[in-house]
């Protein structure tokens, strides 16, 4: 029942309804500093580009029915130089992911508002993360029901309607107004995501929809079907999706060595994940989203280090009618968690 609840969350809800006390503990509703950092390689064709990025988040609660979270990202790109110069340039970039306040009504029941990451399928919640991804790259078919910010600037209705022991069903349903600020840039759509999840079988499904409301009005469609193993040793993850112009899915394997036990061999991730990207017209699609069809699968060996620590290593090759190509990837990425301050009994 909690855990359904909690997936119905924003991911900074969910890490504040982990780590805050208890209804009848006396303690101070402290923030909390989250995210990670990391320092990312990428080889393609023989280009290699270098990549230090952070990943801030912040969970303040403000009493007990209201949150306030943020994300941000800070990064600095170095590439090397095109022309056939040598040596490399380097752009930065800083950006609020998003930035929003959650209240808590009830308990089927969370008001969202302001700029929120737009719940379409799973990927672009909760796997997003630098600290969450198995791999460097997102899927080919992200893009696809994100419009081109990937937020929306308005207001989600999102909870638990039914939680058993035997089911559960989560909602979301949201309207992004169009807004054309630098910092919180939307198109104008809504659209919701219910799902679906079997507690015994540990198995979730979902369906989404997307309605872009400005320009070139469209409809989006997609779902998502999660499953893990006892004790979450395999976890199998996969999504797809549909719009007028384009198709696609992504699936992904992704094994945690825990029979060894907590120790070097057992801290080993072997991940699997295949994608496809479908051109479904002749007329030029989404800009973000391949032009061609195109298969990429991708082979990760990524190590657990403790304290909160992962190296991740990658082989991908992806095939397309434009050529075909090798991708080498590699990073360290450490996760970061402590209050703001320290908590004060009351």
């Amino acid at each position: 029942m909690a855990l359904v609840f909690a997936l119905s969350l924003s991911p900074a809800l969910r890490l504040a309804a982990q780590v805050a006390p208890a209804e009848n503990t006396p303690a101070e509703n402290v923030p909390l500093i989250s995210g990670g950092a990391a320092f990312l390689t990428a080889t393609r064709g023989g280009d290699t580009t270098y990549l230090p990025i952070i990943e801030p988040l912040l969970a303040a609660p403000l009493g007990q029915h209201l949150l306030v979270e943020s994300r941000a990202v800070l990064l600095e790109d170095f590439y090397p130089n095109s022309g056939g110069q040598s040596g490399y340039s380097h752009q930065h970039f800083i950006d609020l992911t998003y930035l929003q306040g959650d209240i808590l009504a009830s308990p089927h029941a969370t008001l969202v508002v302001g700029s929120f990451l737009l719940p379409f399928n799973t990927y672009n919640e909760r796997l997003s993360p630098v600290w969450i991804e198995n791999f460097q790259d997102s899927p080919e078919i992200e893009n696809l029901g994100q419009l081109s910010t990937f937020t929306g600037v308005g207001a989600q209705l999102r909870g638990s309607a039914v939680s058993t022991g035997d089911l559960s069903i989560d909602y979301t349903a949201w309207f992004s107004a169009r807004s054309s600020n630098e910092q919180f840039s939307a198109e104008r759509s809504s659209g919701g995501r219910i799902s679906f999840y079997l507690p015994e079988s540990r198995l979730e499904t979902g369906f989404s929809y997307d309605r872009s409301l400005q320009d070139t009005q469209e409809n989006f469609f997609g779902a998502h079907l999660w499953w893990a193993s006892k004790g979450a040793a395999l976890r199998l993850r996969s999504e797809m999706g549909i719009d007028h112009n384009d198709a696609g899915y992504w699936a992904e394997a992704d094994l945690r060595t825990l029979k060894y036990g907590d120790n070097w061999r057992g801290r080993f991730e072997p991940v699997f994940r295949m994608s496809q990207t479908l051109r479904r017209a002749s007329i030029a699609g989404d800009a973000d989203l391949p032009q061609v069809n195109t298969e990429r699968a991708d082979f990760a060996l990524d190590y657990n280090l403790p304290h909160n620590m992962r190296i991740l290593t990658s082989y991908s090759r992806s095939f397309a009618s434009t050529g075909n190509e090798n991708i080498w990837e590699t990073g360290i990425v450490y996760r970061l968690l402590f209050p703001a301050w320290k908590g004060k009994s009351q």
